[in-house]
């Protein structure tokens, strides 16, 4: 869905991660499973959390009229912020959804509703499953071991000329080669790729 006359152009990097008007926004208070990450069900067989919870989140943010504040930057120099989608809080109705944890390590605005969801099953808490933390620092931990010098994430330029970065916990990182040759290079940090011009990719719609 297009955004009205005058709105917002809003796109959706990943379940936590929106960008509003060219300004990428984290969104304060919740981590999601990441794109590529798959949790558990009760059953023992496993579901794709991260789609689901792209999905949810283009469905909260595209095509309505999205505000979010500035509460500083991050450690990568996004936007920490709280989004507003037609006056819902974006990272509320991601938790309450069972499909974003609350970052109780940064804050504490969305506890309750975490506790709620937790205690209704559904979502990530279905079944005892890997954090969103915890699957990106064991696929971080892998990378780092079989790549020049440490720095595991991959700035790949594709057949249009976009500089975009796919860390270790990225679906497309098995798939991506550097070829310094194209200008392609390798990261140590998603801070350092930023700076320098590359970026996340957008797993969302638009």
């Amino acid at each position: 869905m297009s955004p009205a006359a005058g709105a917002a152009a809003v796109r959706v990097i990943d379940g936590d991660t929106i960008e509003v008007d060219g300004v990428v926004h984290r969104i304060w208070g919740v981590d999601a499973p990441e794109a590529g990450q798959k949790c558990r069900r009760a059953s023992g067989s496993e579901w794709a959390c991260g789609k689901a919870a792209i999905k949810a989140m283009d469905g909260l943010v595209l095509g309505h009229e999205v505000t979010c504040d500035d509460r500083g930057p991050d450690a990568y120099g996004r936007t920490l912020s709280v989004c507003m989608a037609d006056g819902l809080d974006v990272g509320r109705a991601m938790v309450t959804a069972g499909l974003a944890w609350a970052f109780r390590k940064y804050a504490h605005d969305y506890d309750a509703a975490e506790d709620e969801a937790h205690g209704r099953g559904v979502g990530i808490w279905q079944a005892e499953t890997e954090t969103a933390w915890e699957y990106r620092q064991h696929r971080w931990d892998g990378a780092v071991q079989a790549v020049p010098g440490g720095c595991p994430i991959k700035g790949n330029v594709n057949a249009d000329g976009v500089r975009i970065y796919h860390a270790p916990w990225s679906p497309w990182y098995g798939r991506t080669s550097v070829d310094p040759a194209h200008g392609e290079r390798w990261f140590c940090s998603e801070g350092d790729a930023l700076k320098a011009g590359w970026r996340a990719p957008y797993w969302g719609g638009k």
